[in-house]
């Protein structure tokens, strides 16, 4: 039976993230399986109102993007009326809303609600969002809290991308009804493979020698991007570095990473690059590491795994529902530079257990996060008028 499903997520395509390529390729398989999407997202600067792209309708509401784009803010008003009316006609079986904290989540969670349609919230994050500043971070907890305690009230189902996303939501007094687990598509990323759109070792004259060590992401304070360039500093190891990703702290990893010089060492930063070349850079890359103090279920850890990868990352958030510890990657504790270090001396001396690794993530990889999964599991809600549990 086809299905129509809503998703509702404040940010999206073009704008780049873990939330936006989760509600990309999860409409996709959902589309593949004979179902039809509309993504309803936030107006910003230079795009359409309203498109079809990749069979993917999308409306666009107008907002303010605030915080450099963290925090887009819906404006009420004629434009978003009608578009909401334009959704009506839709006649949705399910409302999918990635995110609590975001006026267009609740927006979403009205409208499911008014409308008499079965709807449920993704949580994505495992903490409080920071801005590292502590006046503008006690804001922020304090609208979180109250608007997460509005969105309850129109929506009771909550889902988490990982298991520990649901443990979060608890803290907002939420008991999440089970997961839908963050994916990957393993026949793009093998066509991405076999096809490569350059050779960053080539380009960047790394030499043979040289351990790749790879970081994908937002250049955030909270990634831990400085801790982990502290880290390969202070190792005799001979290490190249890629910093891939844009961010309010992109300016400043540069400036640093210049001042972080010894022999054998290179410290790359190659701004915002697409999936294509994330998957090129990642394929020649020996680990990949992810030492945030704040994660959902990363894309960029399963897109490591996917490469096959090595992966050092941190306990915070789900990746170590795909990675245990010290069998198919290694999960730190917290963020320490001498710990990273540590841990990344240790994978490099021991090359077979790297290879022995990196194959059994693969295997769970491939057992457990892949969109068809995580699509069918969406499909079964919605048959049970989001009252059903997901395992």
């Amino acid at each position: 039976m086809i299905k129509k499903f809503c998703i509702f997520s404040a940010q999206y395509l073009p704008h780049m993230g873990g939330v936006e390529r989760y509600t990309y390729y999860l409409a996709k398989e959902l589309i593949s399986a004979g179902h039809e999407v509309t993504v309803v997202t936030s107006l910003t600067e230079g795009q359409k109102e309203h498109e079809v792209t990749d069979e993917i309708e999308i409306f666009r509401m107008p907002s303010l993007n605030l915080m450099s784009g963290r925090l887009p803010v819906l404006k009420p008003g004629k434009k978003t009326s009608q578009i909401e009316k334009q959704l009506r006609n839709h006649r949705f079986d399910f409302v999918l809303i990635n995110t609590r904290f975001y006026l267009m989540s609740l927006a979403g969670a009205r409208f499911a609600f008014k409308n008499g349609i079965a709807s449920g919230v993704v949580e994505h994050g495992t903490s409080h969002l920071t801005f590292n500043n502590k006046i503008f971070d006690v804001a922020e907890k304090i609208y979180e809290h109250g608007i997460t305690a509005i969105l309850k009230h129109y929506c009771k189902n909550f889902y988490g991308v990982s298991k520990a996303c649901c443990e979060w939501s608890a803290h907002f007094g939420i008991r999440s009804k089970g997961v839908l687990y963050n994916a990957i598509d393993l026949k793009e990323v093998k066509e991405l493979s076999d096809n490569p759109v350059k050779s960053y070792r080539e380009d960047f004259h790394v030499s043979e020698d040289s351990s790749v060590i790879t970081f994908t992401g937002r250049m955030l304070v909270e990634k831990g991007i400085f801790e982990l360039m502290e880290a390969v500093s202070t190792s005799k190891k001979n290490i190249t570095l890629f910093m891939a990703g844009d961010g309010p702290e992109f300016e400043n990893m540069k400036k640093k990473a210049q001042t972080l010089k010894r022999e054998n060492l290179r410290i790359i930063p190659l701004g915002r690059i697409d999936f294509p070349h994330i998957m090129a850079l990642l394929k020649e890359s020996d680990i990949y590491c992810l030492p945030s103090v704040s994660e959902g279920f990363p894309t960029s850890v399963l897109e490591a795994v996917a490469a096959k990868c090595f992966v050092i990352t941190t306990y915070n958030g789900g990746a170590r529902e795909l990675i245990k510890n010290g069998v198919s990657g290694i999960i730190l504790k917290d963020n320490k530079p001498d710990m990273l270090r540590d841990a990344i001396e240790k994978v490099i001396n021991d090359p077979m257990g790297m290879e022995s690794a990196v194959e059994k993530a693969y295997e769970e990889l491939k057992k457990n996060f892949t969109w068809k999964s995580t699509a069918s599991k969406l499909v079964e809600l919605s048959a049970q008028k989001g009252n059903g549990k997901v395992d």
